[in-house]
């Protein structure tokens, strides 16, 4: 239930989950890098397709998030091509809505951004700078802690949001946010697969030049 429908979250929530979203888009578009922008958009239409698969987990339901993956990939980019997906999932298929669009964003940009911020820079070898490519071992495990805890935290992000609508929605939250620990895991074993192979394939994605060494390769 990361896209949470119109008519659920009260005015407040609403409104300062709009002004922050804002701010951060501003911030996003300010930073924005050209070349930058199929990437961005190929992820974007990733996460699209994939939030449209639901998996029921008792009383809520749960899907594929991928917004560590996008953090590590686009940084402040991600603002932006999560709320287009976001808003063309409330258009065309009546997940979420134009109202909690605001709220939604948040709710899933900013781990994103966390983890863009906080866990990319673990990918390159120490000393070496951001030329240094790096190993497919060390990007899978920042993967999957960026899969994970980028996940858990829209979980939270999710409860508290409800939480502060109302009291009547304390189960419902507690219910959510327990939902969204064994996605995380999942989340984890994904992002972590996939930075691994995209370093063996095209390490340019997190920033390094296709020429450049493996960590820990001999030359």
């Amino acid at each position: 239930m990361a896209h949470i429908p119109d008519g659920v979250l009260a005015a407040p929530v609403l409104i300062g989950g709009g002004v922050v979203t804002l701010g951060l888009l501003t911030v996003a578009l300010r930073r924005l890098d050209d070349q930058a922008l199929p990437q961005a958009a190929v992820l974007s239409a990733a996460f699209f397709v994939i939030s449209l698969i639901s998996i029921p987990i008792g009383m809520t339901s749960v899907h594929l998030l991928l917004n560590g993956l996008m953090g590590l990939l686009l940084g402040w980019l991600a603002v932006p091509a999560i709320l287009i997906a976001l808003a063309l999932q409330a258009v065309f298929f009546g997940h979420g809505g134009l109202l909690s669009l605001g709220v939604n964003t948040l709710n899933l940009a900013v781990p994103a951004l966390l983890c863009g911020v906080l866990l990319r820079p673990w990918l390159h070898a120490r000393g070496s700078g951001l030329a240094a490519r790096p190993s497919p071992r060390r990007a899978f495990w920042v993967g999957a802690l960026a899969g994970f805890v980028a996940t858990w935290l829209t979980g939270l992000a999710v409860a508290l949001a409800l939480l502060l609508s109302g009291q009547a929605l304390g189960f419902a939250a507690r219910a959510i946010a327990l939902a969204y620990v064994p996605l995380a895991g999942l989340e984890a074993v994904i992002t972590a697969t996939v930075l691994a192979f995209l370093v063996r394939v095209e390490p340019r994605l997190l920033g390094v030049p296709q020429e450049a060494e493996p960590e820990g390769t001999d030359t």
